[in-house]
């Protein structure tokens, strides 16, 4: 066959390697968005403490955790690991569950009876709690209250890094503080004193916790016009902290650390009372298969009362983390991509007919070497090369048309194969990994996972990146499944390619039923039966416009949507009673573009006593009756920018940056206001 280099000199490898670069740089896009024993000293004078974990190897579904033996054994690890075809994401999240009853109840009717009294004054009998995953799990949010008392925690938001006249004086509700405003009873509405330090706050008896950047205070507020810093934890410089939670008298802490190439360990991610507290390097564990890892992930605790940070886990993984934290264990979730040369030499591989033998052969050599990821990029660029090179023009139009077909249908068949997620199961009992397993794709936030009767249950979203992205034609092949994973973290079963070509907007795990949200152009609301986790089932679907972005339990067969269509807010009821025939009994559309409830469910408040839930939104805040299963507006909040609301007895207080306004929920009218200067 004759060679024809001049004509059609580029058309080939523009076809081929435009798909092997589009590949890798969607790789990067779309992964934008943490475990084993380790040492720590308590405090100055006390005793070191070590959790011991008994193995080396810690039981998985599919693979082993192994604990590293020496530094030299880490740098071996990443080396192959920085070889590894696949690409790395950014950013983080978390995850809890609960049943329908302890969470309805928790919402509505949270256990603070008597606390925030005064002498002569009767305590209040209704205080409200941050809405979270798993009721007496408690998450950190920028507003708590003890019934007597509101801690708002507000940062400066807009003059950061902007340059400003020297003469410009910011707002004092701009910076970063955290008040503390009497709020009960509503007549004595005042700022009573600030803390000069601002972040997500956890709350307990006279304890206020700020997680504040890289440092976490532990306030005694017993004397709240006067609060005084007790204890204080230090995140080193590239230690991040990624989740908190608190649990009895246990802050519960999911830091990541960046890793260092040159000297991977021991790491150094603490600091407390002056003293670095190291991690060696015999106290992390890697995964046994090779994966993409750039951060070590640390599991720890703080004890409340004291700042004492005691021993955890701390294993290497990605950036792309999910936490998730049930009352029996902690689960830690990071994604990483396929590797990127071994998925295109196995689409070589199934199409051996249009391929010579030489360069199949040169591409599972290339496969197997021990280069960098640049490198073996480079290494394939020039075998493709080669390979254009013998392409007669005939041929050419021949090897378009078959490598875009053929790529499109091994896609489709090797979605599940693109991107895989980790889930790391750790033991709150003894504080030890108990498991390992292994989903195909990506969860999309903490409510992606929720463990119930000893399995985790796990909704994601599989080839994700899409088919018209890559030139292909179509549109795109996105699947979203469900796994059932048992207490050792082995698939039990399975409910797949659901909603194909879109992506999990909202996912709600309620004892054996599960909800997912998908959404392209219309919104699917799904049902699953999970009553045997061996054979999950869909049993119902619904499509709507729009989306819902969070899912809340009204009752336990009334879920609520929070989401969008078009430019406005949507309220969406659905009956589940029939779980084969799911209904939207009411919608509401609100004239706001954007709420707080569909970046964090902390945002929403429930109130069952009256049976009425609140959203915020740039505009005010809204109170919505859900009686005789219709969505009625009771009250708008004008003249605020909503952030939060809290109940105190029988009085909302609407939160925002500059002011808190409190309305009577007997008739809805407001009683007080507080302006902060």
């Amino acid at each position: 066959m004759k060679k024809q280099q001049h004509h059609y000199h580029y058309v080939p490898i523009s076809i081929f390697l435009s798909l092997v670069f589009v590949f890798v740089i969607l790789f990067l896009i779309f992964q934008m968005e943490s475990g084993l024993p380790l040492s720590f000293k308590k405090q100055k004078n006390e005793p070191f403490l070590n959790v011991p974990i008994k193995e080396n190897y810690i039981q998985r579904g599919e693979d082993q955790f192994k604990k590293v033996t020496s530094i030299e054994d880490i740098k071996e690890y990443i080396k192959k690991s920085d070889s590894y075809g696949g690409m790395y994401g950014f950013g983080g999240s978390l995850i809890e569950t609960t049943s329908i009853d302890s969470m309805t109840k928790g919402l509505s009717v949270p256990s603070m009876t008597g606390i925030g009294g005064e002498m002569g004054m009767a305590p209040a009998i209704r205080v409200s709690e941050t809405n979270v995953q798993v009721f007496g799990i408690d998450e950190p949010d920028i507003v708590k209250t003890d019934g007597k008392n509101i801690y708002l925690s507000s940062e400066n938001h807009f003059y950061g890094g902007i340059m400003m006249r020297s003469d410009f004086r910011m707002p004092d509700y701009y910076k970063g503080e955290t008040k503390v405003v009497n709020a009960f009873p509503p007549a004595d509405l005042k700022k009573i004193s600030t803390i000069k330090n601002s972040g997500n706050l956890l709350l307990k008896d006279d304890l206020l916790v700020v997680l504040s950047g890289n440092t976490i205070y532990g306030y005694d507020i017993s004397t709240p016009s006067d609060p005084k810093e007790k204890w204080k934890v230090n995140l080193q410089d590239g230690t991040g902290l990624v989740q908190a939670r608190l649990y009895g008298d246990k802050i519960y802490i999911v830091t990541n650390s960046n890793i260092n190439r040159n000297d991977p360990c021991p790491i150094t991610p603490f600091e407390v009372s002056g003293e670095k507290i190291s991690i060696p390097c015999g106290s992390i564990y890697r995964p046994e298969v090779i994966v993409p890892v750039n951060v070590t992930y640390s599991i720890s605790t703080i004890d409340l009362k004291s700042g004492t940070l005691f021993s955890g886990i701390s294993f290497l993984g990605s950036y792309d983390s999910t936490v998730y934290m049930s009352k029996n264990s902690i689960y830690v979730a990071y994604a990483y991509s396929s590797d990127m040369i071994e998925f295109f030499y196995n689409f070589v591989d199934e199409n051996k007919d249009i391929f010579p033998n030489k360069t199949v052969e040169r591409l599972a050599k290339l496969k197997g070497y021990d280069l960098s990821e640049n490198a073996k990029m480079t290494e394939l660029q020039f075998i493709l090369e080669e390979f254009r090179s013998s392409l007669s023009g005939d041929d050419i139009l021949v090897f378009e048309n078959e490598i875009k077909n053929r790529m499109k249908s091994f896609f489709l068949k090797h979605k599940r194969d693109l991107q895989k997620t980790n889930i790391v199961k750790i033991g709150l009992e003894k504080f030890n990994v108990d498991a390992v397993g292994t989903v195909p794709g990506r969860l999309l936030n903490q409510f992606s996972m929720d463990e119930y009767e000893d399995n985790l249950r796990v909704a994601v979203t599989v080839g994700q990146q899409g088919f018209w992205q890559f030139g292909l034609g179509g549109s795109s092949e996105s699947a979203n499944d469900l796994y059932i994973l048992d207490e050792k973290m082995k698939k039990s079963g399975s409910v797949l390619d659901m909603a194909l070509g879109e992506n999990i907007y909202s996912v709600r795990f309620i004892e054996d039923k599960g909800y997912i949200v998908t959404f392209k152009q219309v919104d699917p609301f799904f049902v699953l039966n999970l009553k045997d986790p061996r054979a999950p089932k869909l049993e119902g679907e619904l499509k709507i416009p729009g989306y819902s972005a969070y899912l809340h339990p009204i009752t336990k067969d009334k879920i609520l949507g929070v989401g969008m269509e078009g430019q406005s807010v949507k309220l969406s009821l659905f009956d589940v009673s029939d779980p084969k025939n799911p209904q939207e009994v009411s919608k509401y559309l609100l004239d706001e573009y954007w709420s707080d409830v569909l970046n964090t469910h902390r945002a929403f408040l429930m109130d069952k006593d009256n049976s009425v839930f609140f959203i915020p939104g740039s505009k005010g805040g809204y109170v919505f009756s859900y009686e005789n299963d219709t969505l009625k507006l009771k009250k708008a909040i004008s003249g605020v920018n909503a952030k939060r609301a809290v109940y105190i007895d029988n009085y909302l207080h609407v939160i925002g940056d500059d002011k808190i306004i409190v309305v009577s929920e007997m008739d809805w009218e407001r009683v007080n206001e507080l302006k902060f200067q």
